[in-house]
């Protein structure tokens, strides 16, 4: 808890905060609000994010993510009449230096009308059950079930030739439910197989749950650094400096070398040794050892 820094009352100590959500991700940010700023997080009722996409694709997701982030921030904002508000999103993919490992990037947006700020966390984890699989019937499933963590993990199963209405069938965490899904979807698509997915659902995956709890502590953290210029909320990292020198040659990588901590309101910024304490980069990194 921190309501006083330097002898100043932090301006966000006992706000109230919009989060729109309709998948539970308050329990996993909600904790490390209270804690640290005791900041309430309130969830506007009958509301539907869904329109600004999902991740099966009955409905497209247009533009960037921090567009969505954006826009998700102000229903909230706009359902309360709050000030303050939050918004997460999340994607996922390969991972950018093992593209044969899963990844989740997670983003988080905090908007302050007060004083006309925005703040943007995110963190990558690989930390997480995302795949898909292609089967024609039950029996091609075993493998997949364990990497995907069902039952504690929700599914999705849908044709695989193609979205068809009324069979897209999400959060299955029942043996049953997913074998007739299976049946279903793959006698209704046009190459015979069904689409299995993990449902990535942040309500529908504990794992990655985790990851947003993870970035939710991140951000309240920051909101709870001030400026040392301007004593605005939210001082952090806001840029990085690479050239990090390859142990073996002494070649600048691609690699940090400095993290570039800045203000959300004024120009003030300075550059520091990047946090973990790494001074010099695997030469797996390096274009000159590893070209």
């Amino acid at each position: 808890m921190c309501k006083k820094r330097h002898g100043v009352i932090h301006p966000y100590f006992g706000c109230k905060a919009a989060l729109a959500t309709m998948h539970g991700k308050n329990l996993a940010i909600s904790p490390s609000f209270h804690k640290i700023l005791q900041v309430s997080i309130q969830i506007p009722e009958e509301i539907n994010t869904d329109d600004l996409g999902t991740f099966t694709g009955e409905i497209e997701r247009k533009g960037t993510p921090l567009e969505t982030l954006r826009k998700k921030a102000r229903i909230g904002m706009e359902h309360l009449g709050f000030k303050y508000g939050l918004a997460s999103e999340g994607s996922f993919g390969p991972y950018v230096y093992l593209p044969f490992v899963a990844q989740d990037h997670e983003m988080l947006l905090w908007v302050d009308d007060e004083r006309g700020i925005e703040i943007v966390e995110q963190k990558i984890s690989t930390e997480t059950n995302y795949g898909s699989k292609t089967v024609s019937t039950w029996n091609d499933l075993e493998d997949f079930l364990e990497k995907a963590l069902f039952p504690s993990h929700a599914l999705i199963v849908r044709p695989n030739s193609g979205l068809i209405a009324g069979l897209t069938f999400k959060g299955i965490k029942n043996t049953n439910e997913l074998q007739q899904a299976i049946m279903r979807c793959a006698s209704a698509s046009t190459d015979g197989l069904a689409l299995v997915q993990t449902d990535m659902r942040a309500h529908m995956n504990p794992a990655r749950m985790k990851v947003i709890s993870e970035l939710a502590e991140k951000m309240a953290c920051r909101l709870a650094s001030l400026c040392p210029a301007c004593s605005c909320p939210g001082w952090g990292i806001v840029d990085y400096v690479l050239g990090l020198p390859c142990e073996e040659c002494g070649f600048k990588t691609k690699q940090i070398v400095q993290e570039v901590y800045g203000c959300a309101d004024c120009d003030y910024k300075y550059a520091a040794p990047r946090g973990d304490g790494v001074t010099k980069s695997s030469p797996a990194y390096c274009d000159v050892c590893n070209p």
